[in-house]
């Protein structure tokens, strides 16, 4: 059965024009947007830009991890200055909407990527309706298919590659689950784990995702390959009735030998293909991967998986010790945003009083 949404919130890096499209879900569903801006976005761009001008928002600019009040996460420090340490900070915009969701005592909020589109709403109540019976509920995404870099290659040449539920177009309740969202590529399958297994997730609806050249830059295959070693192999012990705690480093030892076979196989399928611009990005963004590859140690994704398991319980302590059913003014002020530049427009709060004291350097439009 349809539900209700409370909040559409949207991570996004880039200009005001993309958030276009899911300001007019939220304002088509009358539920405000909170927009996470970085690098080419702001708060103030997004307050200018989106459409209609009052519509609910609540736009942050984000800094970095070390300027919040967040929790030290042992996945992060492990990699930390060393050639697996992530440079976006898609984890951090996600997890401070989950906190701030929390906190405020929103259930059913939508994550949105400011690159997909939804072309029926009623997918996104649908979606919210069955966070009643399932802990994440994603939509279908079609158009450009949302892979990684060897994976887009794979399936280029022939292969078959499934989709999974994905942080893109998910549906969840920040309430109910204390799960969070690692600094690694693939952090959404991360947070779809509990301590063992799968959590109970489905897909309803339709997104599209906007197309890409996943080739371009090899740069991109690099920042992936160790978050897509340590997803693809959990996920294929789950496959296997197998639990998340059985990935030992005998398990990694095989898992890192089937994947450079993987890689092998991919690359003489690409080989065969006529010379074309493309078959050499393909050729180079491959091989980068396969280069990062053997930086990936079986200890390593060991001690990544452990460090993991210890970050979990870390986070569902930080959030269970957070103030709940509090106004967004006071939810920004305790994750340590209140002196950052935001945009707070009537009607995003739904606890808020009628003239609210707002943070040094908010602004209410």
């Amino acid at each position: 059965m349809p539900g209700h949404v409370d909040a559409l919130v949207v991570p996004t890096a880039r200009r005001a024009a993309s958030l276009r499209h899911a300001a007019a879900l939220a304002d088509g569903l009358a539920v405000p947007l909170v927009a996470l801006c970085s690098r080419w976005a702001s708060a103030e761009a997004t307050a200018r830009t989106v459409d209609p001008p009052d519509l609910a928002l609540l736009a942050v600019d984000v800094p970095r991890a070390a300027g919040l009040a967040l929790p030290t996460l042992a996945t992060t420090e492990l990699l930390a200055e060393t050639k697996f340490e992530r440079r976006t900070d898609i984890s951090l915009k996600r997890n401070l909407g989950l906190i701030i969701a929390r906190m405020v005592g929103w259930r059913r909020i939508v994550f949105l990527d400011d690159d997909i589109t939804v072309a029926d709403p009623g997918d996104l109540l649908r979606a919210a309706g069955l966070l009643d019976t399932y802990e994440g509920v994603g939509l279908s995404i079609g158009g450009f298919p949302d892979h990684s870099v060897v994976c887009h290659a794979h399936r280029r040449t022939g292969g078959y590659q499934e989709t999974f539920v994905g942080g893109g177009a998910l549906a969840v309740d920040p309430v109910r689950t204390t799960s969070f969202f690692p600094d690694i590529y693939n952090e959404d399958w991360f947070y779809l784990l509990d301590d063992r297994r799968l959590r109970p997730v489905t897909v309803t609806g339709h997104a599209c995702q906007a197309p890409y050249d996943p080739f371009a830059h090899p740069d991109r295959a690099r920042a992936q390959e160790l978050g897509d070693v340590l997803a693809e192999g959990v996920y294929s012990l789950l496959d296997v009735g197998r639990a998340v705690r059985q990935a030992d480093r005998a398990f990694w030892a095989r898992f890192l030998s089937r994947r450079r076979h993987f890689i092998d196989d991919v690359g003489r399928r690409v080989a065969r293909w006529p010379d074309t611009p493309e078959r050499h990005r393909m050729t180079v963004s491959l091989k980068a991967a396969y280069g990062r590859l053997q930086f990936i140690t079986p200890g390593l994704c060991e001690e990544y998986l452990h460090a993991w398991l210890a970050d979990r319980a870390r986070w569902r302590r930080y959030v269970r010790r957070l103030p709940m059913r509090v106004r967004l003014e006071e939810a920004l002020a305790v994750v340590g945003l209140g002196a950052h530049e935001s945009v707070l427009q009537p009607g995003a709060d739904r606890q808020r009083t009628p003239e609210p004291v707002l943070p040094s350097g908010a602004v209410i439009w």
